[in-house]
């Protein structure tokens, strides 16, 4: 039996050591080339409207999470005024509001928005629009209650790059699963397949149909949330975020309208005589007044008061959001406020009129 001649196994593996490097080679070469594929296709789409070099197409908010599609909206020449706000503000409509006022609003509240969330947005807003018509602060139990990390981070994940800084850093933020499906869903609407499901001017109904409404639902709604029973051991100290408010209110123009506003809630959320709830609702308003009077063309109006709105529980869906007839009665008070026309007592109070 001949014995194998070392010179052609080492040929043999050589020859298999230079095929498989080629392989790899091909292997990555091709990988690349997909990603890069990709990665064009993101940023061309650009599914947020915030890169610089994408194409000036009509792109619409697409994402679920309102922290990637509001930014969009603060920087667009489209609009001269902002709402911002939680879910407590989303039923606001510009198409609406615009005509009374004379603007062209977007409304960028958001879901449990954080006040510091609130503050980054409207300060992106200001940056690209230095001379704002009016501004809306919906003011409601994220800025009365805030705790020292929702005014310091946000709620929910938040795309840093796209309110701080160069938006050319947005490049090196596309090549991630939740890009690539965003583009994804942006194209298909770009091309005529898919459903726009949020307002182009940052409206959207997120409550259901007055048709679906179901008061047993509502009364089981009711029947889980935490009702506050802690009594007062004196008066309540002013929430922390009022000096985050109050620096927000010094950075709008002294020109600007600003409009602050206190979301009507149930009564079950407006606290019990002698309780610590409402110590802390009369020093949050205390606060927030005292903040809108250093504050030029600031105007306070409290929607959160005891009433037949207020203690009527057909006209929530649960404690804290209001149907959308509700939401009529605020958009009118609040263009009757701004017009120097009174409002019913027992709907809203103007706690604060500015002089034009």
């Amino acid at each position: 039996m001949s014995r194998p001649d070392p010179a052609h196994s080492a040929a043999l593996t050589h020859s298999a050591q230079a095929a498989w490097r080629r392989f790899a080679l091909a292997f990555a070469a091709a990988l690349a080339g997909a990603g890069l594929v990709v990665f064009l296709f993101v940023v061309i789409v650009d599914p947020w409207d915030m890169l610089p070099l994408s194409p000036r197409w009509h792109r619409i908010p697409i994402s679920t999470n309102a922290r990637f599609t509001m930014p969009a909206l603060a920087v667009s020449p489209r609009f001269d005024s902002a709402m911002v706000g939680t879910s407590t503000g989303r039923l606001l409509q510009p198409a609406i509001m615009d005509r009374p006022f004379g603007a062209r609003f977007a409304n960028m509240a958001m879901n449990s928005a954080s006040p510091w969330e609130q503050d980054r947005l409207l300060r992106l807003f200001l940056r690209h629009h230095p001379a704002p018509r009016a501004v809306l602060i919906d003011v409601d139990f994220a800025w009365c209650s805030a705790s020292a990390q929702a005014l310091s981070g946000p709620n929910r994940p938040m795309p840093d790059w796209m309110y701080a800084g160069s938006p050319w850093r947005g490049y090196a933020e596309m090549m991630n699963l939740y890009a690539v499906q965003e583009a994804a869903n942006q194209f298909m609407w770009l091309i005529g397949h898919k459903r726009q499901r949020y307002g182009s001017d940052g409206y959207t109904s997120f409550v259901p149909p007055d048709s679906q409404y179901d008061r047993r639902r509502v009364d089981a709604l009711f029947a889980g949330w935490p009702v506050d029973r802690r009594m007062a051991d004196g008066p309540a100290p002013a929430p922390q975020s009022m000096p985050m408010l109050r620096a927000l209110l010094a950075a709008i123009p002294a020109g600007t309208v600003k409009i602050l506003w206190f979301p009507p809630s149930a009564r079950e959320m407006q606290g019990m005589p002698g309780g610590a709830l409402t110590a802390e609702r009369a020093a949050c308003r205390a606060a927030v007044l005292a903040a809108a009077r250093a504050a030029p063309r600031a105007m306070v109006v409290d929607f959160d008061i005891p009433g037949p709105v207020t203690a009527t529980r057909d006209n929530f869906w649960d404690p804290i959001h209001y149907r959308q007839s509700v939401a009529r009665m605020v958009m009118d008070d609040l263009a009757a406020a701004y017009a120097g026309r009174d409002v019913a007592p027992d709907q809203a109070r103007v706690l604060l009129r500015p002089a034009y």
